[in-house]
């Protein structure tokens, strides 16, 4: 069988009164009446390191809290199977490269193994991201069962090989699920399209309130000198990512403000074996700047993730294609006005002028984080707005609404109402 996710302690919908409207709870109160009782899975590639697992480690205990049997599965793989995935995940962002008869062979070999080890009845099986995307072809489909792919990635210019190749595995699943429609590319038509937007846990360690004093010590503890400004990029080494232009960037600030600091932060995932080779590389165009502090963790880094966005004097996110990136909007729930690339999900986040800035060069993104670090009560004023914009779209109460939405729609047709 696949591995099952503890997911932790009890999540309670009514904890986030206060914090989301009151209107939201009951809606999402009300459309669980419906559906109490459902059996629903999540399965994914891996179960820590990067957003999915962070949305499932609060969304999954939110469910049974408003009374679906939800649970959480994770596929198994090695490396060879997660460089041959990691591949899929570029090339389907449209990373220009060859798809091999042995990378076929390897992403159906391990699909048809995880169906295989696939067990349990259940009334939605939620499969997330291009790893697992075969298991309904190789598992079957039961009849009473409703199978959603969850694509949380920018599919709108796909390598053509890529999703050719994808496409036939993806047409059994009743519903496609995107963050935005611009992702749900040609080929595809599911009998239910939903676009939703993924979303942060304000209730969680990462995102919790977190005083400056409390951020300082443990931005100190990492190493960085908080006697001096701090500009923060928290993302996976990964070429979308553009941690190379970010330290670009910063090189330029520097020109102007020689007393800046760069820190880069990341989390190591198990799904994505490139990240080690990347961190090299950002590494070497470090050089020896004893400004710039590369970080990576292996084991859970909530606490730091929180310190380092609440103390930052400016957040980047300067990112070449994003399927949303929720640390964008982790930053702006603690009052930061990201410098973001205009990418993806980002200016779903990032209202320019308003919330933060939006960038599309190297020069574009130093000028930006230059004023942010020299415009003190701007850069407020758009914190506040951002941390606003957060709370009205971006948080879990709204994101399981979402998801009961599109059960609910499933059910119905379901039954030719």
């Amino acid at each position: 069988m696949l591995e099952r996710v503890e997911v932790g302690r009890k999540r309670s919908l009514d904890a986030y009164r206060g914090i989301v409207d009151d209107s939201l709870i009951d809606n999402v109160r009300g459309l669980a009446e419906g559906l109490k009782g459902a059996r629903v899975v999540h399965v994914n590639a891996t179960a820590f390191g990067g957003g999915v697992a962070e949305v499932l480690q609060s969304l999954v205990p939110l469910m049974r809290d408003v009374g679906l049997e939800a649970e959480w599965q994770v596929i198994a793989g090695d490396d060879e199977f997660f460089t041959v995935t990691k591949a899929f995940h570029n090339a389907l962002q449209g990373m220009e490269m060859p798809l091999s008869p042995q990378m076929k062979e390897i992403w159906q070999r391990y699909n048809r193994k995880n169906a295989e080890a696939f067990e349990g009845r259940y009334d939605f099986v939620v499969v997330h991201d291009p790893q697992p995307a075969g298991l309904l072809h190789f598992d079957g489909h039961d009849a009473g069962t409703h199978w959603l792919w969850r694509s949380h990635i920018d599919t709108s210019h796909p390598n053509p090989a890529f999703w050719e190749f994808i496409v036939p595995f993806l047409s059994p699943y009743q519903a496609g699920v995107f963050s935005m429609s611009e992702y749900a590319g040609d080929g595809l038509s599911f009998p239910e399209l939903a676009i939703i937007h993924p979303s942060i846990d304000p209730l969680s360690a990462k995102n919790r309130p977190m005083s400056q004093r409390r951020a300082r010590r443990i931005c100190r503890g990492l190493g960085v000198d908080t006697d001096r400004p701090v500009v923060a990029q928290i993302s996976r080494y990964d070429p979308w990512k553009d941690p190379l232009g970010v330290m670009d960037a910063y090189r330029i600030v520097k020109g102007s403000l020689p007393e800046v600091q760069l820190v880069l932060m990341a989390s190591m995932a198990n799904d994505d074996p490139e990240g080690w080779e990347y961190l090299r590389r950002t590494q070497e165009h470090a050089g020896d700047d004893p400004d710039i502090h590369l970080l990576s963790f292996e084991s859970n880094n909530d606490l730091e993730v929180n310190a380092l966005q609440t103390y930052s004097d400016v957040v980047i996110q300067k990112s070449v294609r994003e399927g949303f990136g929720l640390v964008v909007a982790e930053a702006m729930w603690k009052g930061q006005a990201v410098v973001g690339g205009a990418v993806g999900g980002i200016p779903l986040q990032v209202i320019d002028g308003q919330t933060g800035f939006l960038v599309q060069s190297v020069e574009q993104c130093a000028e930006k984080v230059l004023y942010l670090l020299q415009n003190r009560d701007d850069a407020r004023a758009l914190g506040a707005s951002a941390k606003e914009h957060v709370r009205r779209n971006f948080l879990t109460p709204r994101h399981l609404r979402d998801y009961l939405e599109v059960f609910e729609r499933l059910s119905v047709r379901e039954q030719g109402v």
